[in-house]
Order: C-alpha cells, then sequence, then structure tokens
C-alpha cells in the first residue's frame, strides 16, 4: 500500500490503524528553529477529540499527541525548536475494543471500504476499520498545526453549513458561534434544530449527510504550479482523502455553470 503521503514542500505520511498500537504521521520540510512543543499541537487535537457529545463516536480517547524526533532544546534560549529535519508525531490508541467489531469479522458493511480492501489486498483489519477508519484524520489534525505555525499570517476556518436537506441561515451566520455547539455550527438556531434532528436520525437506525464550508484567509500569493499541480486540485485531492467525502466545490463550485461572465 503506498500513497499514505499528501504534498509537496510540506509532506505529510500517517500511518497506524483504528485499533492498532497507536497512530502516528511523518511531517518533513519544516523549516529549522521554528518554536514547537506537544502544547502547541494538542488544543486542536482536543477539539477534534473523540466522545464529548452524544453526536460523536462514544470511544474515548486522550489523543495525547507525542514528539518523536525533529525538535531540540536550544541551549542559549532554552526553548524547544524544530531541526529542519523529519517531525515523527505519534498519538497512542488507549480505548481499543477490538472484540466490539466479532460480528463484522466475516461481513462487509454497506458504504465501508471493506469490500474494496479485501478485493484489493486479500487481508482487510476488520477493527473498526483498520486503515481506512476516520481515526486517521487525527494526524492530519496534528500536522495542521505545525502548517499554521510556518505560516501565521494564514487562518482557516471551518464550519457546518447543511445536515441531509437542511441548511443553515446565512444571516445568522456567527463564527463565535462554531465553538459553542457540537455540530461547529454558526448559526445558532439551526444547531438546535440539528440536535433534535440527528437525534430522530439515529432513533430509526439511520444516518444522514453534511456540507462543511472551509474559508482560507492570508492565503500566500503563488501556489501550486500547471497544469498538474494546482492549488485546487491539490485541496480537493486532500479533502477526498477524507472519509466518506463525496464531493468538493470551490468557489461557486457548480454553481459557477448558471454564472456569466461578468459575475
Amino acid at each position: 500500500m503506498s500513497f499514505n503521503t499528501f504534498g509537496h514542500l510540506f509532506r505529510v505520511t500517517t500511518f497506524g490503524e483504528s485499533h492498532g498500537v497507536a497512530i502516528g504521521c511523518v511531517v518533513d520540510g519544516c523549516p529549522p528553529r521554528m518554536p514547537l512543543t506537544e502544547a502547541d499541537i494538542q488544543p486542536y487535537l482536543d477539539k477534534r477529540r473523540p466522545g464529548q457529545s452524544r453526536f460523536t463516536t462514544q470511544r474515548r480517547e486522550p489523543d495525547q499527541v507525542k514528539i518523536l524526533s525533529g525538535v531540540f532544546t536550544d541551549e542559549t534560549t532554552g526553548e524547544q525548536v524544530t531541526t529542519g529535519t523529519p517531525i515523527a508525531l505519534v498519538i497512542d490508541n488507549v480505548d481499543q475494543r477490538a472484540k466490539d467489531y466479532s460480528e463484522i469479522k466475516d461481513k462487509y458493511r454497506p458504504g465501508h471500504a471493506d469490500y474494496t480492501y479485501d478485493a484489493k489486498y486479500g487481508i482487510r483489519d476488520y477493527r473498526g476499520g483498520g486503515r481506512q477508519s476516520a481515526r486517521e484524520t487525527a494526524m492530519r489534525v496534528a500536522a495542521g498545526a505545525i502548517a499554521r505555525k510556518i505560516v501565521p499570517s494564514m487562518t482557516v476556518h471551518g464550519a457546518l453549513i447543511q445536515m441531509g436537506p437542511h441548511s443553515i441561515e446565512r444571516a445568522r451566520w456567527n463564527w463565535d458561534e462554531v465553538e459553542r455547539n457540537p455540530f461547529f455550527c454558526p448559526d445558532a438556531e439551526k444547531a438546535k434544530f440539528f440536535e433534535g434532528y440527528l437525534d430522530e436520525i439515529r432513533k430509526r437506525g439511520s444516518s444522514v449527510g453534511a456540507v462543511i464550508e472551509v474559508v482560507a484567509d492570508g492565503v500566500p500569493v503563488g501556489l501550486g504550479a500547471p497544469i498538474y499541480g494546482k492549488l485546487d486540485g491539490d485541496l480537493a485531492a486532500a479533502l477526498m482523502g477524507i472519509n466518506a467525502v463525496k464531493g468538493v466545490e470551490i468557489g461557486a463550485g457548480f454553481a459557477a455553470a448558471a454564472l456569466s461572465g461578468e459575475d
């Protein structure tokens, strides 16, 4: 299995399985002498950490990150800084319950990658999906925390704007609300609606899709390269690599087909 690495100048390789010993990543391309400690990364992992509401997986994982390499304590300042070499990060899997998945050992779950993994490799880790688990995204978050320090003038915000057929009211958009509800929704009224709506979906033993909007400000000019290294293409590839993502729109997206040149 290859294709576990993303990026060009800043490269991230993730590894590990959902119910293995640990998950981790190696970040390559970080400049030297940049202050970096586990405390710089942990707050972002805490936001993602499972089990914080009834609407997320109930798996209990502290998600405490450890920096294994790529940093050194500056003897002059006493500050821990990067050395310019690969930075290895690891998170131990604490809440391992492989036995919970024994019933699907010989069954394929619709909508999961169980069958495709088995067909391609002739073997699959059925414990929580193994490598295909969304737990892998914890390491993307950890790597992203490092990326934020490299380009501090750039900000990235995300918010839930639709669940099933129900969309937020953009007139009520408030970024502060994103941190106040379990859905990271910028519309306080719609967030309350989503609670009841999702409860009903769960009672039926069903599920529903959603739409996330991401806004990046202060992006440096000139990122990407023509023809096959376009920024749009790289962003789409990274986002489509997230579990269950089935569509990415940039700007107006498909709605641009209805716009005129003046628009």
